[in-house]
């Protein structure tokens, strides 16, 4: 089954998501042919920042910081029933863009789903600089891409279209508001990291009714990020 997933590398809903959807897969023995999508939730961030991450995303909801930093640890808790170290306090953040056009590369190499594994880590329990060019080149490299192909890449415009070209498709076509966002056999939409029971019923659902559309807007517990906030509902 095909499944285009939009998320960005610092969006830990995302990393949760992609965790609980394997999970099912593996339980279901599905084989999963997933295509990576761009979709920063903030593009014009700088490559790094001298403040603590849980400061900055505090000031950019209108929180407190005392409030952030009890949904960081209720994200964490559900990061770890998944297997994954969120480390948070450790977090640095940054601009993704070039996280994501390494990740366009390592994909038209088949090796998109390692990238995208290697980037989440290297944020979220880690805790490495994700906007900053080494690091970048670094995780590249844990990935086995070409050094002298990631630097050329990096020195140019390259797969910098096919960042834009996932954000405005997810925008502007689909109406994409938060990430993780998840499109089963290319028409059936999924929004949130969702509890594996309704990853299971999506994936049942799409393998079942292979002309239709399924209408999925009922799903309530949408945990993800957009523009505006990045909450646990």
């Amino acid at each position: 089954m095909r499944v285009d997933i939009w998320s960005d590398v610092v969006c830990p809903f995302c990393y949760i998501g992609k965790k609980r959807l394997e999970r099912v897969a593996k339980e279901m023995e599905l084989d999963l042919e997933i295509h990576w999508h761009s979709f920063q939730l903030d593009a014009k961030s700088p490559s790094s920042y001298n403040v603590p991450t849980t400061e900055l995303i505090a000031k950019k909801y209108g929180r407190s910081i005392e409030e952030m930093e009890q949904m960081q640890t209720q994200i964490a808790a559900m990061a770890a029933e998944e297997g994954i170290d969120f480390q948070w306090r450790k977090t640095k953040a940054g601009n993704s863009f070039n996280a994501h056009r390494v990740i366009h590369l390592a994909q038209s190499k088949g090796l998109g789903n390692k990238a995208k594994e290697a980037f989440f880590y290297a944020y979220m329990t880690e805790g490495l600089a994700i906007g900053e060019r080494e690091t970048v080149e670094e995780i590249a490299s844990r990935i086995g891409l070409d050094n002298g192909e990631v630097e050329d890449m990096l020195n140019s415009d390259e797969f910098a279209e096919f960042v834009k070209y996932d954000e405005d498709l997810a925008r502007d076509q689909l109406k994409v508001t938060g990430v993780p966002f998840f499109v089963f056999d290319q028409r059936v939409a999924l929004a949130g990291a969702q509890p594996a029971h309704v990853f299971k019923e999506v994936i049942e659902k799409t393998l079942s009714s292979k002309d239709t559309t399924i209408d999925t807007s009922s799903e309530k517990n949408k945990a993800q990020c957009n523009d505006d906030q990045c909450d646990v509902k």
